[in-house]
């Protein structure tokens, strides 16, 4: 089997794996309907008062929120993602039967990360966000063109929270528990993704830099696309190159582990 279709596989079966927990997924589709609900309430009691705040209008602001929902799980923005089991595969020696594999141990986790994120769009993101175009009035677009612009963006997205979530993941190789860095992970991620408020909202030099991290390019950046406030080309340039610094910290990162062949619990 080529490498390709290896990767490829190794993705399919991320993928079907996730797909086998339909009662979490249901749970899931409902849990991110409400929490939908009561952020886009919020945003409209905020928009009422401050209008076309962070150059938003309310129809765009409410639609923001619903891609929110629906990339939540996807970009695993707050957790559960590849990243806990590969800690857990190092904390108990199991990673050195990774290692031994002929495979690329970044690819193969970037691989299982991808079509978990595939699942997750589609049988987590895709029923809340219908949810909000039925109740609620959203500003989407109607040529097919942004569309896919959007999709694409959204795979960006999806190797820089990857690229982000692998190095906090390694992190493992040299703490007993990580605790304590995931959690911290997750409280930046959310704050500087722009899961709580568009990023766009954010004043002076704060908004300068939380536009200017990594985390900017999970969801600000594709909803941007979508809304026509940002230009394609520019926000891929913007992902792209986070996604090959963070990838290439991971390599690094990962090489450094690996020599000092530190496998704790094993």
């Amino acid at each position: 089997m080529g490498a390709g279709r290896l990767y490829a596989a190794v993705a399919a079966g991320g993928f079907r794996r996730y797909a086998t927990y339909r009662a979490a997924t249901a749970a899931g589709v409902f849990t991110n309907t409400v929490f939908g609900l009561i952020l886009v309430y919020t945003y409209l009691a905020l928009w009422d008062q401050r209008p076309h705040l962070g150059g938003y209008d309310q129809a765009q602001a409410v639609t923001y929120v619903w891609l929110g929902q629906a990339l939540f799980k996807t970009l695993a923005s707050g957790g559960g993602g590849v990243e806990g089991e590969l800690m857990e595969r190092i904390r108990t020696g199991d990673i050195a039967i990774d290692l031994y594999r002929p495979v690329d141990l970044q690819l193969w986790w970037l691989s299982a990360d991808l079509g978990r994120a595939g699942f997750e769009l589609l049988g987590r993101g895709v029923v809340p966000f219908l949810f909000g175009g039925l109740f609620f009035d959203l500003a989407l677009p109607t040529d097919v063109a942004t569309w896919g612009a959007f999709l694409l963006a959204v795979l960006l997205a999806m190797l820089v929270s990857f690229g982000i979530r692998y190095l906090v993941a390694l992190t493992a190789f040299w703490l007993l528990d990580g605790t304590g860095v995931t959690q911290m992970a997750w409280l930046v991620g959310w704050f500087c993704s722009g899961m709580l408020l568009p990023l766009n909202v954010f004043p002076g030099a704060l908004g300068d830099v939380v536009r200017a991290l990594p985390w900017s390019s999970l969801l600000q950046a594709p909803a941007d696309v979508l809304l026509g406030h940002a230009d394609p080309l520019g926000t891929y340039a913007f992902q792209i190159t986070w996604a090959v610094a963070l990838l290439a910290a991971g390599r690094m990162l990962q090489a450094v582990a690996t020599r000092r062949v530190v496998v704790q619990g094993g």
